[in-house]
């Protein structure tokens, strides 16, 4: 793994808490990386999602389309989002790298922080926006803006398009492995590792493709029924941090402790939540077929081994989850509009076609869809730093 462009730990004066921002690689100036805050981040784990920000944006470059990738970039603050003093802390972050963000780094909504929260805490940091970085590289920085501002502003059955955007591209990447696969929808089970914006959408999305979603985890534990939860009962019963008010469930609705979701009888696994969720422990009790990596590095590497010879296929972060990136720049560079349904098709092919490739170019090659992610990348950096110069 090749040495990040920037790295750098920030220390907060007022809490003694820390941040963390890395810089993995730029193209034409600008990364692109969300910003997320959890208890325990650390700057290995802030490096290793900036590398798979660069793995994302690469793997989505079309040198037809308007949007051309940027570079991998990330930021973390090792703070509870629930805590009283995450606000400030956040605010104090955001001025502290105002110079990078105003600069070079794009960031958005990541783990524990929405992206209404990260605007409202950047204005007041004293930056335009949180993108504005790529602003330079926009043809007609007013009209981008407002398509944007207006495709936030869309809500499909109660949730806004910024949050369905993700979950979509999340269960098109998993419709289209059942679809290689040959396993038809109905009767296929689900198990869904987080119900905030990420799980959430990808759950409902599933269940409209007729899956069946047997289980949702959330902090307070697993919700399981065999024959289907109400999807929509829960996600209208959730709170901004995505757990569920349990006075919402059905008579036939069981609750169970949190890591039941991992060893439940479900064809395909979502873990949507945090990283490292699954490890060489607990792996052992996965019997589903299929892993799709809604969150970051949620499988670590020697559990993804393990899996693999018992023939459990994971289907990797930087490709699964890298449609809400791409729906951000798809519309602010207008390869789309603001609406949902053009937003939804652009996905869906988008996702399909690259998931189809990962797969025939694991088959190929031998090797896992994570590999196959890799080689992929491997062939695409030099062709954009030919285009646009190298930035390391």
């Amino acid at each position: 793994m090749t040495t990040p462009l920037l790295s750098l730990t920030w220390t907060d004066h007022v809490t003694g808490r820390q941040g963390f921002l890395v810089v993995d690689r730029l193209v034409r100036g600008v990364a692109s990386g969300g910003l997320r805050m959890r208890p325990g981040c650390t700057l290995d784990e802030v490096a290793g999602l900036a590398r798979g920000m660069t793995m994302k944006e690469a793997l989505h470059y079309d040198p037809a389309a308007r949007y051309v990738p940027l570079g991998g970039a990330k930021g973390g603050i090792d703070c509870d989002p629930r805590d009283p003093e995450a606000y400030g802390l956040l605010v104090r972050y955001l001025r502290a790298v105002r110079p990078y963000v105003e600069s070079c780094w794009t960031t958005g909504e990541d783990l524990g922080l929405s992206q209404d929260l990260v605007d409202r805490a950047a204005a007041e940091a004293g930056l335009v926006s949180s993108i504005q970085a790529v602003y330079p590289l926009l043809d007609d920085e007013s009209a981008a803006r407002r398509r944007l501002a207006d495709a936030f502003a869309v809500e499909v059955d109660g949730i806004g398009l910024d949050e369905l955007a993700g979950g979509c591209g999340v269960a098109e990447s998993a419709l289209t492995a059942l679809d290689a696969a040959r396993v038809p929808y109905p009767g296929t089970r689900v198990a869904v590792q987080g119900l905030g914006t990420m799980g959430g959408a990808t759950a409902r999305f599933l269940t409209r493709a007729g899956l069946t979603v047997v289980a949702v985890a959330d902090i307070k534990g697993t919700i399981f029924n065999p024959a289907g939860l109400d999807v929509e009962a829960l996600l209208t019963a959730r709170d901004a941090h995505g757990t569920v008010d349990r006075s919402a469930l059905r008579r036939a609705d069981r609750e169970l402790p949190g890591e039941a979701w991992l060893s439940l009888d479900a064809e395909v696994l979502v873990p949507a939540a945090v990283s490292y969720a699954i490890d060489t422990g607990n792996q052992e009790r996965i019997r589903a077929r299929w892993i799709v990596e809604a969150a970051n590095m949620p499988v670590l590497p020697a559990a993804e081994a393990l899996l693999a010879a018992r023939g459990v296929t994971v289907l990797p972060d930087v490709v699964v989850n890298s449609g809400t990136n791409a729906w951000w720049w798809w519309t602010l560079f207008g390869d789309i509009g603001s609406d949902a349904d053009g937003a939804f098709t652009h996905i869906r092919r988008s996702m399909r076609a690259l998931v189809e490739q990962l797969l025939a170019r694991a088959e190929a090659d031998g090797t896992s869809p994570r590999a196959a992610a890799h080689a992929l990348v491997a062939d695409r950096l030099p062709v954009i730093a030919e285009r646009f110069g190298q930035y390391r």
